[in-house]
């Protein structure tokens, strides 16, 4: 029996909040310990991670969206330097994100982090600002140290977000599925609210000097680095879970190098054979996409005549909707569970998406019903994109052993990173707006992609794929939750449904 099913069947007998109020009650060799302390102290943490974690992504998402637009600044008259930049950004990432898994695994989870974060300052000691009034900001060889010390932001993004998302987080929430919940609904609020505000804020500083938005951005980064360390420093000492070291082999812990070519040499392997491993590259295929309001996609909108303002705006509505995901995807999983509200939010993701393609291969179609129908549908689309990235987290947090997070999770970045490649690349292939119809579909074939690998992920968990009785009626939740041998399996969406439901005494 898997780790996620012993999970499941021990939540079946007690609920996530009354686990919480049991751990708090039960005696320990300093008697019994007040469910309120355990409570504060809970949340105490969470405001520590959350403001660490703020600091990180606001850095990353701002210096993400602002290099462009330093780019520009320094090489105005061409768009390669910009093309090699995010090309060799992603291929970097692909190449070495087993590297940072590795560490994740191996190493202290302190060190890691801090490790992660110092990295980020790294890019701000590039010619960057000098260049731009420099007559040699037109030589290609100042992109040299701006990619590779880009790569190592990167890189230090990538190993950041690994550990406190898929590992950090899981550690805190200590086996109880409402606080990782928690944890998990409002990291992602975190992260796109730094996706949606980053991006409109650097913009102003950069039109009214390029050398002062370099300046701006690289005081914010070296500023934050002491908030980072210490807070995060203040949770790893106040859970004492984070401390304990991960399991490992001896034959991999034996050598640094060696131990790292290993985890690279087989971390592919043991990701494909993974349990979790469909959910996940489901997740990973979602990143093949120009259906988002990413720089492909508002390069057409303009092109076809829309506003830059309305773009704008559009992209705040599209935020709106990924934010509310953050609240119906937890409420949705404590009522049917992680599973199935996963093949939920990625179908309406596919429907969403399937509207936004028709649009572009009705002949004739107007521009005037062209783009307030594609718009419109890939706005509503964001809410099944970020339902289902947080039902694929919830799972793989669950099914991932300890020992494997980093070296599973990087794999899954290195994916997620090589199918963007590719989305760019179709682009690449088809540049003008009238034959963007392709890339489009391109986008639509992946997602329906995902939703076959999951159904078949949903199929083998479940027995079956669409069970409304039992997802709707409350009457099945008073249902028997266990089976002896030689008896039809537990149905493991069953238990979590029965889990959420409340205990009847």
């Amino acid at each position: 029996m898997t780790r996620h099913d012993h999970d499941e069947q021990d939540e079946s007998l007690l609920g996530g909040a009354d686990r919480l109020e049991q751990d708090a009650l039960s005696e320990d060799n300093n008697g019994p310990i007040d469910v309120e302390t355990v409570h504060a102290n809970f949340n105490s943490t969470k405001r520590l991670l959350y403001t660490s974690h703020l600091l990180s992504t606001w850095n990353s998402r701002v210096f993400e969206f602002g290099a462009f637009l330093f780019l520009a600044s320094i090489y105005p008259q061409t768009l390669l330097p910009a093309s090699i930049y995010a090309m060799s950004r992603a291929l970097f990432a692909v190449l070495l994100s087993s590297a940072t898994g590795y560490a994740v695994d191996r190493f202290p989870r302190l060190s890691v982090i801090r490790c992660s974060i110092g990295k980020a300052i790294l890019i701000y000691n590039t010619p960057s600002d000098r260049a731009s009034n420099d007559e040699s900001s037109n030589q290609l060889w100042l992109l040299l140290p701006l990619c590779l010390l880009a790569t190592a932001e990167k890189l230090g993004s990538v190993m950041n977000t690994i550990a406190v998302e898929r590992d950090w987080v899981v550690a805190i929430a200590n086996g109880s599925d409402e606080r990782l919940g928690i944890l998990n609904a409002q990291m992602r609020r975190i992260d796109l609210f730094c996706k949606l505000a980053g991006p409109l804020v650097i913009p102003f500083v950069n039109a009214a000097s390029t050398k002062l938005a370099i300046i701006v951005t690289g005081s914010m980064t070296c500023a934050s680095v002491l908030v980072e360390y210490f807070t995060i420093a203040r949770v790893y000492y106040k859970v004492p879970e984070l401390s304990k070291s991960k399991e490992t082999s001896s034959a991999e812990s034996s050598s640094w190098l060696k131990g790292m070519t290993h985890t690279w040499l087989r971390g592919l392997p043991a990701y494909v054979k993974h349990q979790a491993f469909l959910p996940s590259f489901a997740l990973a295929l979602l990143y093949m996409t120009v259906l988002s309001f990413n720089g492909q996609m508002i390069t057409y909108l303009i092109a076809i005549g829309v506003s830059s303002g309305a773009v704008g705006i559009l992209r705040g509505v599209a935020a709106l909707f990924e934010l509310s995901a953050t609240w119906l995807g937890p409420i949705l999983m404590n009522r049917i569970g992680a599973v199935r509200a996963g093949i939920w939010f990625l179908n309406w993701q596919l429907a969403c998406v399937g509207v936004a393609c028709i649009f572009f291969w009705i002949p004739e179609t107007s521009r005037m019903i062209l783009a307030p129908g594609t718009v419109s549908a890939v706005v509503a689309s964001r809410l099944g994109l970020w339902g289902f990235d947080l039902s694929a987290q919830i799972i793989v947090q669950e099914e991932v052993e300890p020992e494997m997070r980093g070296t599973f999770s990087s794999q899954e970045f290195a994916l997620q990173n090589a199918f963007e490649m590719l989305a760019f690349l179709s682009t690449i292939v088809f540049p003008r707006p009238e034959q963007f119809k392709y890339p489009a579909a391109i986008s639509a074939s992946a997602v329906a992609t995902a939703c076959v690998l999951y159904a078949i992920f949903v199929r083998a968990r479940r027995g079956h794929l669409l069970h409304f009785s039992k997802c709707m009626e409350s009457t099945h939740r008073k249902e028997a939750r266990w089976t002896v041998l030689g008896h039809e399996p537990v149905d493991n969406d069953e238990v979590e449904l029965q889990a959420a439901a409340p205990q009847v005494p």
